[in-house]
């Protein structure tokens, strides 16, 4: 198991930075993060965003993979269905070569129709399409149909997928799961073993909704309102090109205690110790592979994003490692 941190480069505009500089300052987190022993950056996707949130993973993927030694490079997640398949082996292969073999290739359906009409790609099709491109990039790869190739052979694929029918997906194309639940992890199995999958080659990973602070309290109202500017883009975004109404407006005061959407809730702002407890009492019993937490909540203040970086990357593995250390190894099947 390993903790890594997720960039999604919004720059909303009351916070708003000039964008050279705002692309330049999250490389050179990177490279902290890189340095203090992180196991990973991650990038993440969506379009048509007004806070100019990442359009092109992969792309800033290749930038930090340049400038980092170590961190696996990841995406958590990319939408396949909006990409040709040679054009997206050719765009990882590159990112796994850049890196020296460090790409780990996270994929999801999305749930956005403008950014699938963005594309002209029938919204309708999203999962049928996803799973055709992700297995025509593996044969891509497995067949020397692009050149180069990845290093890696393979390269690492999971699949962010949140509900049953998703998790049974990402089962049967082989891949790892993107989304830490007990009650979703069954279906994931089955999923491996209708694919034909030794279900014992199971691996979970999952983007957290959790920062670290050393005083929690402090940092809450300073954050507060970025994560309602973050959750009500989401939720106001997630409607559009649709027929549903847009929901209320959340406010900053109302999200501390707000109750959880799922097992985590909105955020979580916690010490590294609180974190390490909060962790195992979710996902114990899992077969974790990657920890990936928020590297900043929509242009949030630079220390905290700063201290946030430090306190996951050195202080958290090792109480995670005592966290579990007691537990049994699990084990897919």
């Amino acid at each position: 198991m390993d903790v890594g941190l997720l960039f999604d480069l919004r720059n909303p505009a009351q916070w708003e930075r000039p964008w050279a500089r705002h692309y330049a300052r999250a490389l050179e987190l990177c490279e902290e993060a890189d340095l203090r022993g992180a196991g990973g950056v991650w990038f993440t996707e969506h379009h048509l965003f007004d806070d100019g949130y990442l359009p092109q993973p992969l792309t800033f993927a290749a930038a930090a993979a340049a400038r980092t030694r170590r961190v696996r490079i990841g995406t958590s997640v990319l939408l396949p269905a909006l990409r040709r398949p040679a054009q997206l082996a050719e765009e990882a292969a590159q990112v796994d070569l850049i890196s020296g073999g460090r790409l780990e290739l996270g994929f999801g359906a999305g749930y956005r129709v403008p950014e699938y009409a963005l594309f002209d790609v029938p919204f309708e099709r999203r999962f049928s399409r996803t799973a055709e491109v992700i297995q025509q990039v593996r044969r891509l790869w497995e067949d020397g149909g692009v050149t180069p190739g990845p290093l890696q052979r393979p390269v690492p694929l999971w699949g962010g997928f949140y509900r049953p029918r998703g998790a049974r997906l990402a089962g049967r194309l082989g891949l790892g799961l993107l989304h830490i639940s007990h009650e979703i992890f069954p279906h994931y199995l089955r999923g491996l073993e209708e694919g034909g999958h030794d279900p014992a080659r199971a691996e979970v990973s999952d983007l957290l909704p959790v920062m670290l602070a050393d005083d929690p309290d402090a940092a809450w109202p300073r954050v507060a309102p970025h994560l309602a500017h973050q959750l009500n883009s989401y939720r106001q975004l997630s409607v559009q090109g649709t027929d549903q109404p847009a929901p209320p407006l959340l406010r900053p005061e109302e999200l501390r205690h707000r109750g959880a959407d799922g097992p985590w809730g909105a955020l979580e702002i916690l010490t590294p110790e609180q974190a390490a407890a909060r962790i195992h009492e979710r996902a114990a019993g899992l077969p974790l592979r990657h920890l990936i937490f928020w590297t900043s909540i929509a242009g949030m203040p630079d220390d905290l994003v700063v201290r946030n970086i430090e306190l996951v990357s050195e202080a958290l593995p090792p109480l995670l490692a005592r966290a579990f250390a007691a537990d049994p190894v699990p084990t897919g099947g």
